[in-house]
């Protein structure tokens, strides 16, 4: 399968989409490459769509927020490896390991770009997209028979990396956010 085929399979059914994932064997430089970093692009580009129809908008801003989203997703993407893998030396351990991690932190931010993407692409601030981000945690926690996680680590897993996956980028664009000149 193809790395839109592996998105879309674990985004509608995310156990078997991990089991996709999983049989795939796609390295997770290519999905970098070839998915997160063009949908952070266009993440970046989307924030000039607003300007469509708000004409208080202006490029400077919409330059700058695409800036601070772009930069969100990238950096937290490293960062949440980073403490996940801290947290969870266990995951880390072999290659393979790191790469199932890799691709479990990976496909989930895919899923909360395309969530922002939608929500940018939409005139006004529809509450259904942000309520869709309430499903990563579902996604994650299907995702963790993907990393092997033991049975009595699920629980606890499954909330620290939804906690990160959907804070960490909440508290970067906050911050970052702040150099924004509106």
């Amino acid at each position: 399968m193809s790395i839109w085929q592996n998105i879309w399979c674990v985004i509608t059914a995310p156990k078997y989409g991990w089991e996709v994932i999983n049989e795939s064997n796609i390295p997770t430089g290519k999905v970098l490459r070839s998915a997160y970093m063009p949908l952070l692009c266009v993440l970046g580009l989307s924030c000039f769509v607003p300007m469509i129809y708000d004409s208080t908008i202006s490029f400077t801003t919409s330059l700058m927020t695409g800036i601070v989203l772009f930069s969100t997703y990238f950096i937290s993407y490293y960062i949440i490896i980073y403490l996940l893998g801290g947290f969870y030396p266990e995951l880390v351990k072999t290659e393979g390991a790191t790469a199932r991690l890799n691709d479990y932190i990976l496909y989930n931010l895919i899923f909360l770009v395309l969530l922002i993407i939608l929500s940018k692409l939409l005139p006004s601030d529809f509450a259904p997209v942000k309520f869709l981000m309430l499903y990563l945690p579902w996604m994650a926690y299907r995702g963790t028979d993907h990393l092997f996680v033991k049975k009595e680590k699920v629980a606890k897993f499954v909330v620290l990396s939804s906690a990160l996956l959907l804070g960490l980028p909440l508290l970067l664009e906050a911050v970052l956010g702040l150099f924004i000149i509106k």
